[in-house]
């Protein structure tokens, strides 16, 4: 037995580190826990069912048939939102090879020299200046890369993000770089439909006289998040600067990437460029394989023996007949004899 190396072509998604899933060859691309996502889907599509089977009938005869009409279409919008969001990647940053990963840690011990036993390194950080602002780039030690600006590393995916805001589960995605415009898309017009089905519930009771309790979770929640995010589009920050408190305006660090507009700071995140996937998910790269090989001694003479069996014509039953040769050498014998 030896070992043959088999060597075949598979898509790079396959080979990507971290802790998201694909589906669709690489198309989709989302974290591995996406139960609160199957959760957020089933909620909006029922409350959604609920109102068109029952208040939209009766408001489109006795009020106007283009309530449950704009009510479609803000429902499509924001399922369409939603999976823009959640299966598209946010901005993950590729790790380093390691030929790269070891150069990158040449560099860094030149730079720091011998540290002596027990005491620790000086961290790994490189600055740069954006708008005649020091910013600071870390290192990490998963990607073994400098992260870009405003980078962090994900825990539940186990990637770098640029442009990191935060992990959500109800979309089953983090939110970055590359899909932060669709996800506040889609908190907005979540916002507006939820106002439009409870303002036109109240007036569905109101109508038809039914005592009813109302709950105002959903609304407060959803309007609330809205709030939040469009507060931080108009300072041009995320939501892991502003928990961290990166331009909170102490040591007189302020927020480099502000335009001190609020119009453009909006027009930079919301209009702004549709910036490529850096990941290259569907191209293809090289695998090797092993499989076990058995050596045969000899196949070629093998099937040499046999093909020249089975050309030789079946041997007869009967006694063996002499030839004419053979006959007239007895009877010459025989003569002698005599």
């Amino acid at each position: 037995m030896s070992a043959v190396m088999i060597t075949r072509k598979v898509r790079k998604w396959e080979k990507l580190p971290g802790k998201n899933t694909f589906c669709c060859d690489g198309r989709v691309m989302m974290a591995r826990q996406k139960g609160v996502f199957y959760l957020t889907l089933f909620l909006i599509v029922g409350t959604c069912s609920l109102f068109f089977a029952f208040e939209c009938p009766y408001l489109a005869v006795h009020l106007s048939p283009a309530i449950p009409v704009f009510a479609v279409f803000l429902f499509f919008f924001v399922i369409a939102m939603l999976l823009r969001t959640s299966f598209s990647d946010p901005g993950v940053l590729p790790r380093a090879l390691p030929e790269e990963a070891t150069f990158i840690e040449m560099e860094i011990e030149a730079a720091n020299g011998n540290v002596p036993a027990g005491q620790r390194p000086p961290p790994r950080i490189r600055n740069v200046q954006i708008n005649n602002q020091i910013v600071k780039l870390k290192y990490c030690y998963t990607c073994k890369i400098f992260r870009p600006p405003r980078a962090s590393h994900c825990s539940i995916c186990d990637n770098c993000v640029d442009r990191f805001d935060h992990h959500c589960p109800w979309v089953g995605n983090c939110v970055g770089k590359r899909n932060y415009r669709y996800f506040y898309l889609f908190t907005m017009t979540l916002s507006l439909l939820t106002i439009y089905i409870f303002t036109f519930n109240i007036v569905h009771v109101v109508m038809r006289e039914y005592p009813v309790l109302v709950c105002f979770f959903t609304l407060w929640s959803v309007v609330g998040l809205t709030g939040f995010h469009t507060y931080l589009i108009s300072l041009n920050q995320t939501t892991n600067e502003d928990i961290k408190g990166s331009w909170s305006g102490k040591n007189r660090v302020q927020n480099p990437y502000s335009h001190k507009n609020i119009i453009k700071n909006c027009c930079e995140v919301l209009c702004g460029p549709t910036y490529p996937s850096v990941l290259d998910r569907r191209g293809l790269t090289k695998e090797e394989l092993s499989a076990s090989a058995s050596n045969s001694s000899n196949p070629t003479p093998q099937t040499m023996n046999t093909s020249s069996r089975e050309e030789q014509p079946p041997a007869s039953k009967g006694p063996p007949l002499a030839s004419p040769d053979t006959d007239a050498e007895t009877a010459l014998a025989k003569d002698k004899t005599h």
